[in-house]
Parts: structure tokens; C-alpha cells; sequence
């Protein structure tokens, strides 16, 4: 076994592959970029080397640097993870030549499965089902069109050197062949340097299926089940599941002994993954046909983890020293059901666009990070949760990298058990400071389609009208939480004040006490763009009463252990509040939402010195300003308008004043913290 390996990659499969190499008294050396000085993968391993600036091409695909790396460091191995250069054969070579065990497959075999055509030729000779295509190289025009007519439409033109949904193209009429094969080779060319094309059936309700394989050095081979990878959006992956919901043992048999011949007819060493394209017919009779091999280990290898019980990176490394593979086919054996959900910096409704930005709050449910050492330790809840992750609150998310921040996995003895714990632990992860995915992944995960296990590769766009945009807390209890958290960190402040004076001054007590009447409270919030106002009375016995829009009734909040316990009329709920500048985040067991605490005199968060200056609470774009250069203005005035997280926000004048500069125009983007105007104090 090898003592110190490198490991090529970052975030959360470089804390992963750590994780196992600790476990194994191996020493590890992580690499990183300007952009990861302080990055968690760094502080995971033993020992890290700088390879260069923050882009990839800089840093992370710069092999050279990494081959370096790891002699200098004493490594006798590099573990690629996935992504960069981990199906890069060039690289798998040259670690070769260095005298570096390269811990994945030959170069040859990643050679001969990376070209779309040249592997489905292979798989051919190898007896594996071949969905009808095109694969040559004659890539002539009007050959291609002929092919594709034969083939019978819809077809598929995807990139013969792609990947990751690019370079691909669905047809269904001739008239529409010539300019899609056009629009296909210029995205091929730009994304791959390649403009070679293949033609496909275009299969109907398409599932997609994987088998996790594996191969020694000694010849052997055996497959580690199915994972069901249907559920995507833009050909990438969104939650994945083993075993395949529907799979009856005779098909796992055949698509098992199909991936195995795969990986043996190119002489496969290591982890890889033959995907499969499903067939689904009306009868529930289900034809597959190979698609591609992923010559590394897969970003949702977790799932095969957990219902087998095995650690996959250790099979890896066993496999690359030299030692047979750890198990026998028959002996190994389905346990129970898992699910993975990628969490991801990324806004689901807005065409899933990535996100930057810094973790406010990072709060993880209940659970293992990375492994699970044995199938017993499973059956205890915070370990039928696991968690892979390579960041931390407090993190800077980059745009540099992959949107992914973490996998979610649970295991269940079934699958009903896994989607219960699966939907309990993404309502108890709470991100603040970035846009992201969770609260889309708990409405997939219960979408009808998915908890049904209706299954195809087009799940999202059936059930887009129930995933996107959907406001589940409701004003309310948004409301009322975010008064109980002001009121909970009013308590909080009074508490520190005492502690530092010894004494608090009756008179400066905010609990409400009159000693005749009621008192009351206004609280303004912006709430999905439209302005609210609550009012919080205290009753002469301390009790408390909300009235809100055309709705009045007793309120009470309660710290508990796991958030607070909030009561407003008829609702009660456990909610975590977050505040984030001016922006409240509220969780809750049904979902999750954002409401802005709004000051009716300044900018929340504002200091008001004599300098007016006036700052951006968060990302966003200027609508408006109010106000131009030389107009008098009175404290509390609008002076401008910010469109943020799809919210309209006022900025009101600190001070009275004159308008001294506007350092930006309507449509400009600014970034959190930019200052947006000046104002100048009136002189006395």
C-alpha cells in the first residue's frame, strides 16, 4: 500500500479521498490555487503545495506543476478525483513516465473511451447493446443526413468528443437536420476542438442507468450494481439513486455482464462507470443501450457506497498498489436504498444560473461526514446521513470552480425510508450568504413523478410548474418569525449591555411595559416585492398580539434547542432565522423563504455619520435614483431603489442634507458593500 499519495483535485472529493487515506495511515498532499489558500480540502491533508493562479488552466489542468508537486513531496501516487485531469490521458501517461502511479485506469483505456465513436465501435465488437446509430468517421453533410433519415426520427446529434449535455442536439423533422448539424459542430468545436459528430435514435421516456465496475490488475472484474441517474437538468445530474427504482434482477444481470465486458474488452483498471441510455416501454418492459464509460469514479458514487457497504476510494487504492480486488461478484450484495442531492450555488429559478458569494450560515443536518465504515453503523440515524462537502461557513464560493457545494446522501432500509430522511435532512441545511438549490431539491424529491418513481431524463420540465418559484411559508409565519428573531437579538443585546455596565436602565428596556395600557410596536418588511406593515402590541399582562393585513391575533415565541418556537394565531412552527444585513431568512419544516426588515427613517445596517454615505446591502442592479446632484434631501427621504434578489429595496436618506455625488446610473450591477451615492450634512 502506498504511504503518501497526491491528490489532483479540490473541494469535496479531495476532502473525500483524504478521508479514506486517513483511515488508512496514508499520508496525503493536497494542491491548490490562489483562489483555495484557504480552501478546506487544504487543511484536510497533511501537507499542501501551490500550483498557481485562481483559473484552472493555471492551476489545476496545469499537470506539469502537479507532477511536480508530487515529487518533491515524496508522493508515489496521484488520485485525479473527478473532473480536471482525472480522464485526461496525457496526463495518466506522463504520471507513468514520472514513475507516479496514476490511480485510475491505463491511458489506454481512457484513450479508447473518450472519443464517443471509437468507444461505441469497441462496445460493439464487445457485444454490448448499441442504441442504432451513426458512429463513422465520414462526416460529410449530406451522409450524415442520409443516416439520420435511415435511423428514423427523432435523432440525436450529439459531439463525438463531448460531454456534460454540450454539443448536442435533438432533431425531430429533416427540414430541421442541416442547421441543427451546423449549430452542433460550432459548440463541439468551441467546447472540445473538435467538430466530429455521431447520430443516435433519439430513445422516448428515457431513463439513465450506470453500472459502477471495477477491474485489477490481475484481470479480474466484477460490477457494484446500478445507480439511476435520471433525474437532470441540462444533461447534468441532479439526484441520483441505488438501486435503480423498477430494476428486476434479470436486467441487473444483463447490464451488469454487459458493463463488465466493457471494462474488459479495453483491459480496464480501477473505478468506472458504463452509462446507459434505458428505454422504457408501455408494457414496462425496459431496453438499454451503452452510451458512454466515465473512466473515473463518479460524483455519486456515494449511493453505491451505501447499499453495498463498501468504500470505493479504498478499492481504488488497493487496486493501484497492486492488490486484487477486495471482493468477489457473488459476494457482493444490495443493503437497503440510498439517495445523493447535489447542492449547488446556483439559482434554480433563474435558468440555474451559478452563484458567488460568502457562506453567511453553513448549517448541516445531523450526520457522518464522508464514510460510512460498516453497514451496522447505518442503522443509526446521524449515520444514515452522510455528508460530502469541501467548504465551511465562512467560505468565499469563487466563480473559478464547479457550482457544487456538497452531496447529501441517506440510506433507508427502502426507498420510502430514504426519500423521508432525504426530504428531513435538506429542510435542516440552512445556507445564507448565496443563492442555491436546496429548497428546489426538496420539491423534486417530492415532486409526484419522483416519489411515484414515474422516472425519464425529462422529470424536471414535467414537473416545472410545481419546482420553480414556489413560496411555501407564506407572509405570516415569514413575519412573524423575523419579529421573534428581532426581538430574541433585542433581548440579546440588553443581555451584553448589562454584562459590560453591570446595570440596565429601566427606562431603556424595549419589552413594552407601560404601567397604564398597551403598547405598540411597528415593524415594515418587504415581502416577494410588496411592503408589509405589522403591529406588535404588548398587553398590560405581557401578553402579545400581531396584527398583520386584515389577520390579528396572539403571538408568543419560545427559544428551543433547535431554533424557535414561534405561535402567530392558528400557526405554530420550529423556525431557524438567519439575518443577513437586511435580509431575514426564515426556515421551516415546509420550506424555506426571505423577507426584508425594512427601517422607515435609513438603511438598515446603515451607520449615519456626517458623511451620508450610503452603501449596497447586497447584490444587485439600480433601478432608480430619486434624487440628482444638488437636491436637499430630509432624513428618511427615498433616494434610490435597488432591484436584489428579486426584491426592490429603498434607500432613504441617513441625515439631512444635499446630494453631493451618484457614483453609479440605473442598470449598473453592484456588489455588496458598494457605495451607491453621497450626502452631504447641512451646516447649521
Amino acid at each position: 500500500m502506498f504511504k503518501k499519495i497526491l491528490i489532483a483535485n479540490r473541494g469535496e472529493i479531495a476532502c473525500r479521498v483524504a478521508a479514506t487515506a486517513a483511515r488508512l495511515a496514508i499520508k496525503t498532499v493536497a494542491v491548490y490555487s490562489d483562489a483555495d489558500a484557504n480552501a478546506k480540502h487544504v487543511s484536510a491533508c497533511d501537507e499542501a503545495v501551490y500550483i498557481g493562479a485562481s483559473a484552472p488552466k493555471d492551476s489545476y489542468l496545469h499537470w506539469e506543476k502537479i507532477i511536480e508537486a508530487a515529487q518533491a513531496t515524496g508522493a508515489q501516487a496521484i488520485h485525479p478525483g473527478y473532473g480536471f485531469l482525472s480522464e485526461n490521458a496525457v496526463f495518466a501517461q506522463a504520471c507513468c513516465d514520472a514513475g507516479l502511479v496514476f490511480i485510475g485506469p491505463p491511458a489506454a483505456a481512457i484513450k479508447a473511451m473518450g472519443l464517443k465513436a471509437e468507444s461505441k465501435r469497441l462496445m460493439g465488437l464487445a457485444g454490448v447493446p448499441l442504441i442504432p446509430g451513426y458512429h463513422g468517421a465520414d462526416q460529410d453533410a449530406a451522409l450524415l443526413q442520409r443516416e439520420a433519415a435511415a435511423i428514423g426520427y427523432p435523432v440525436l446529434i450529439k459531439a463525438s468528443a463531448g460531454g456534460g449535455g454540450k454539443g448536442m442536439r435533438l432533431v425531430e423533422r429533416p427540414d430541421d437536420f442541416a442547421a441543427a448539424l451546423a449549430s452542433c459542430q460550432r459548440e463541439a468545436v468551441n467546447s472540445f476542438g473538435n467538430d466530429a459528430v455521431l447520430i443516435e435514435k433519439y430513445v422516448q421516456r428515457p431513463r439513465h442507468i450506470e453500472i459502477q465496475v471495477f477491474g485489477d490488475s490481475q484481470g479480474n472484474y466484477v460490477h457494484l450494481f446500478e445507480r439511476d441517474c435520471s433525474v437532470q437538468r441540462r444533461h447534468q445530474k441532479v439526484l441520483e439513486e441505488a438501486p435503480a427504482p423498477g430494476m428486476r434482477p434479470a436486467l441487473r444481470q444483463q447490464m451488469g455482464e454487459a458493463a463488465v465486458a466493457a471494462a474488459r474488452a479495453v483491459h480496464y483498471v480501477g473505478a468506472g462507470t458504463v452509462e446507459f441510455i434505458v428505454e422504457q416501454g408501455a408494457d414496462g418492459a425496459m431496453n438499454f443501450f451503452f452510451m458512454e464509460m466515465n473512466t473515473r469514479l463518479q460524483v455519486e458514487h456515494p449511493v453505491t457506497e451505501a447499499i453495498t457497504g463498501q468504500d470505493l476510494v479504498e478499492w481504488q487504492l488497493r487496486v493501484a498498489s497492486g492488490e486484487s480486488l477486495p471482493l468477489r461478484q457473488d459476494q457482493l450484495k444490495i443493503v437497503g436504498h440510498a439517495i445523493e442531492a447535489r447542492i449547488c450555488a446556483e439559482n434554480p429559478d433563474n435558468n440555474y444560473l451559478p452563484a458567488t458569494g460568502t457562506l453567511q450560515a453553513y448549517r448541516l443536518p445531523p450526520c457522518v461526514e464522508f464514510l460510512w465504515p460498516n453497514l451496522e453503523l447505518q442503522q443509526h440515524a446521524t449515520q444514515a446521513v452522510r455528508v460530502d462537502s469541501g467548504v465551511r461557513q465562512g467560505d468565499t464560493i469563487s466563480p473559478f470552480y464547479d457550482s457544487m457545494l456538497a452531496k447529501l446522501i441517506v440510506h433507508g432500509d427502502n426507498r420510502e425510508q430514504a426519500l423521508a430522511r432525504l426530504d428531513t435532512a435538506l429542510a435542516h441545511t440552512h445556507i445564507v450568504g448565496i443563492n442555491n438549490n436546496v429548497q428546489f431539491l426538496r420539491r423534486v424529491a417530492q415532486s409526484p413523478s419522483f416519489v411515484q418513481a414515474d422516472l425519464d431524463t425529462a422529470l424536471i420540465e414535467r414537473e416545472a410548474a410545481h419546482l420553480f418559484k414556489q413560496e411555501t411559508v407564506g407572509l405570516a409565519l415569514a413575519v412573524a418569525a423575523a419579529i421573534a428573531h428581532a426581538l430574541l437579538q433585542e433581548k440579546t443585546d440588553e443581555a451584553k449591555s448589562v454584562k459590560r455596565s453591570g446595570w440596565l436602565d429601566p427606562w431603556s428596556r424595549r419589552d413594552g411595559w407601560r404601567s397604564h395600557g398597551p403598547s405598540t410596536r411597528r415593524f415594515d418588511y418587504q415581502f416577494s416585492s410588496q411592503p408589509h406593515t405589522a403591529q406588535l402590541t404588548t398587553l398590560h399582562d405581557g401578553t402579545l398580539q400581531l396584527a398583520l393585513l386584515q389577520e390579528l391575533g396572539a403571538f408568543s415565541f419560545v427559544p428551543v434547542t433547535n431554533g424557535i418556537d414561534v405561535r402567530f394565531g392558528a400557526q405554530r412552527q420550529i423556525v431557524n432565522v438567519y439575518q443577513n444585513g437586511v435580509v431575514v431568512h426564515v426556515f421551516t419544516p415546509r420550506g424555506a423563504t426571505q423577507i426584508i426588515a425594512v427601517d422607515a427613517l435609513a438603511h438598515a445596517g446603515e451607520t449615519t455619520d456626517e458623511s451620508g454615505h450610503l452603501t449596497a446591502p447586497m447584490p444587485g442592479k439600480v433601478v432608480s435614483f430619486a434624487v440628482m446632484v444638488g437636491d436637499s434631501v430630509k432624513r428618511g427621504q427615498t433616494l434610490a431603489v435597488l432591484d436584489a434578489m428579486k426584491m426592490e429595496h429603498t434607500i432613504a436618506a441617513p441625515i439631512d442634507g444635499v446630494v453631493a455625488e451618484l457614483l453609479y446610473a440605473p442598470g449598473d450591477q453592484v456588489p455588496e458593500g458598494a457605495e451607491l451615492l453621497k450626502v452631504k450634512p447641512c451646516l447649521l
